[in-house]
């Protein structure tokens, strides 16, 4: 088959990527440094997350003819920004990447996992999730009170632009990251000493730490905000690929790669969205192109991934948090919405949001994994004695 793209989706898989991988490259550097990697482990983790979504999203899409557009796990990465440091350091995070990649291929071939992981409320799934976020979308506010002449131009470039085309909010306040960086520095950057990051393998260390504290959440919240939500927008624009061979091929991408540092792929449904809808092309079934040129541009970003981590790792932390938090505002008012949205789920969710929130490690599991496990049990008790009155 030739590759000849129409230009229409070339543009469109150009404002894909630039959106994809600035919406949210701060959040994948602050959760990998969360869980304990260097600066060049973090700089290969942010180059081959670029990569793996890059070209599953290739593969994936050149195979099924619909826009199936792959991302790194914001979410996924969000949480590895406020989990513990691993016993291993990041070893044992890049065992957890490895055991929630495989966790996500079994679930999308054997059922029994499958049907465990779709039992999981929705609204507890979320106010996980917004618990996870609480505190990284506190922390643009807190730079406001430390650093207000550094934090206060990203924030209003964030709204001014927001107002104007919400797609572009985070890229723009990236830009104004950049600038502020630059200026704080006295324009003293110094040079790259290479323009393509440099891969570095990280031996993984399995535990049970791993297992419960890194790929259970990492694999839970990624396929209930990330891989359903991904399925649901191409069923949306009219599409029906067999969703097992795409949950499958992101799981496995996610395997290959994590022991360069990637933290999690899978499936998109912003952009997803952005390839799918009629702006992408007139033509619904040239739309796949959309993501494959996506994915292209991913691949070019992430070889200079070395390049952008080394220029963040300039900034000061709360400058960076600032970045990363009102990326995830958004997705932290769409989360804490669902997690309340039902009465009958509203108890369960708050209680579920307030503990993964306290940042708590009780015999050695995470404040995540305590929030979904006394969430989900005062969920389904509730609902057992609503079924017997």
């Amino acid at each position: 088959m030739a590759f000849r793209p129409p230009l229409q989706t070339v543009s469109t898989g150009l404002v894909v990527a630039i959106v994809g991988f600035f919406s949210s490259f701060p959040i994948v550097l602050q959760g990998l440094a969360g869980v304990g990697a260097d600066p060049a482990q973090a700089a290969s983790g942010l180059m081959f997350a670029a990569l793996s979504m890059g070209l599953t999203g290739i593969t994936l899409s050149l195979w099924t003819k619909a826009p199936a557009s792959v991302a790194w796990s914001t979410p996924g990465a969000a949480l590895l920004a406020v989990s513990a440091l691993p016993e291993d350091g990041f070893g044992g995070a890049v065992a957890g990447f490895i055991m929630a990649g495989a966790l996500t291929v079994i679930a999308a071939w054997w059922r029994p996992l499958s049907r465990l992981t779709a039992s999981i409320p929705g609204p507890i799934a979320q106010a996980m999730l917004a618990g996870v976020l609480f505190s990284l979308c506190l922390r643009p506010f807190q730079a406001l009170a430390e650093i207000p002449y550094l934090a206060l131009p990203i924030l209003l470039t964030w709204f001014i632009v927001g107002q104007i085309s919400r797609p572009f909010a985070v890229p723009a306040a990236v830009i104004a990251g950049a600038l502020v960086v630059t200026v704080n520095a006295g324009f003293d950057i110094p040079a790259p000493a290479t323009l393509v990051a440099t891969p570095v393998w990280v031996t993984p260390v399995f535990s049970l730490e791993a297992l419960t504290n890194i790929a259970l959440p990492l694999f839970i919240v990624t396929m209930a905000t990330q891989n359903v939500p991904g399925l649901a927008v191409l069923r949306a624009y009219g599409y029906q690929p067999r969703p097992a061979p795409l949950v499958a091929g992101v799981g496995a991408a996610s395997m290959l790669s994590a022991p360069f540092g990637s933290p999690a792929t899978c499936l998109a449904a912003i952009t997803a969205a952005m390839c799918a809808n009629e702006e992408s092309h007139p033509d619904p079934t040239q739309r796949y192109w959309s993501a494959v040129m996506g994915g292209l541009f991913y691949c070019v970003l992430g070889l200079f991934a070395g390049v952008i981590a080394g220029f963040a790792a300039l900034a000061p932390a709360l400058v960076l948090g600032t970045v990363a938090g009102v990326a995830l505002l958004g997705v932290f008012a769409g989360s804490a919405l669902a997690a309340l949205e039902q009465p009958d789920c509203r108890q369960a969710a708050a209680v579920t949001f307030l503990i993964t929130a306290s940042g708590i490690t009780i015999l050695g599991l995470s404040a995540a994994v305590w929030g979904l496990v006394i969430g989900g049990l005062m969920q389904a008790i509730t609902l057992g004695l609503q079924r017997r009155a």
